[in-house]
């Protein structure tokens, strides 16, 4: 656990969110060791937090005790260089023994990810996400998407729990967050952070910090992160034609192969890691591997977002 408020960490990042992928062996057993190298590396690359065990992370796939082993190897390899934040979800009394494990395990925060399945109303999301929060000492970032979308007045009550402290989008409607911008200043002033947390968030960035929203997730980052923070810097010193030539010439091409196959959001992320020469191993099911012509595009996007690296020196 790091020592400074995760909030005050988070307000000026000083790099892309790196979430990393969980390694596994060649029997599909949890690999630790795998799994430091490939957090420690990402922090020396530059990440300015660790998000462990969310969806990048395969959450979904993991046994309570294995996802306290994870987030307790990603704080050890960390050594409290930047925070770790854990996932924690589905129904309520889970999403409690998460967070729990994760404060056990050293983490420094929690994302809390939408109730497994079921289509809650906003009075029951606020309860859920209210005692997700009261569990434990760990500021929480709520996570919206699929079933948990929140209108703007939810959000403003939420921004008001103590314990709640951001709200990371992943539905990505641009009016909807505009409107919870202004709901959480008018009814809760105050700081609560905002992150993009669509896939592959770098193609929408642009969009977000126009609504003032400066932090979202890289998936990139976990087998590029030199191309992740060349995009992240061009972005805060105004770049544009960095970040143009990338987001045409590397990601546009990245998120047309990741839409080829339902999981790529993850597996296709994983490819690239071991790509990149650390073996993480497969994902578990119910995703499944990419293709091997998925692959093999994916290391020529791949080289093409190093060999625009190269252009711009």
């Amino acid at each position: 656990m790091t020592s400074a408020p995760l909030a005050a960490r988070l307000t000026v990042p000083t790099g892309p969110l790196f979430f990393p992928v969980t390694a596994y062996g060649p029997g599909g057993a949890l690999d630790l060791d795998v799994y430091r190298t490939h957090v420690r590396r990402g922090v020396e690359a530059g990440a300015a937090a660790v998000f462990a065990c969310c969806g990048t992370g395969e959450f979904h796939a993991l046994a309570p005790e294995e996802f306290e082993a994870c987030v307790r190897a990603a704080v050890e390899a960390a050594q409290g260089r930047v925070p770790v934040v854990a996932g924690a979800g589905y129904g309520t009394a889970l999403a409690v023994r998460y967070a729990r494990l994760a404060e056990a395990a050293g983490a420094d925060g929690l994302l809390a990810m939408p109730p497994y399945l079921v289509a809650a109303g906003q009075e029951g999301l606020l309860r859920h996400y209210r005692e997700v929060a009261a569990a434990t000492p760990l500021p929480v970032i709520v996570y919206q998407r699929d079933n948990a979308v929140f209108t703007p007045q939810t959000v403003a009550a939420l921004a008001r729990t103590d314990g709640i402290i951001g709200l990371k989008d992943g539905v990505g409607d641009l009016g909807l967050m505009q409107r919870i911008v202004s709901a959480v200043r008018s009814e809760a002033p105050g700081d609560f952070l905002y992150f993009n947390g669509l896939p592959t968030a770098e193609q929408t960035q642009l969009a977000y910090r126009s609504l003032g929203v400066t932090l979202y997730s890289s998936a990139v980052f976990c087998f590029a992160p030199e191309i992740a923070l060349a995009f992240h810097r061009a972005l805060d010193t105004g770049d544009g034609a960095t970040v143009r030539r990338l987001l045409d010439g590397f990601y546009g091409p990245f998120c047309d192969l990741r839409a080829k196959g339902p999981g790529y959001a993850v597996s296709l992320v994983k490819a690239g890691v071991r790509l990149r020469g650390l073996d993480v191993g497969e994902v578990r099911p119910p995703l499944h591997e990419p293709a091997e012509d998925h692959v093999a595009q994916l290391a020529r996007v791949i080289e093409r977002g190093y060999a625009l690296l190269e252009e711009d020196r």
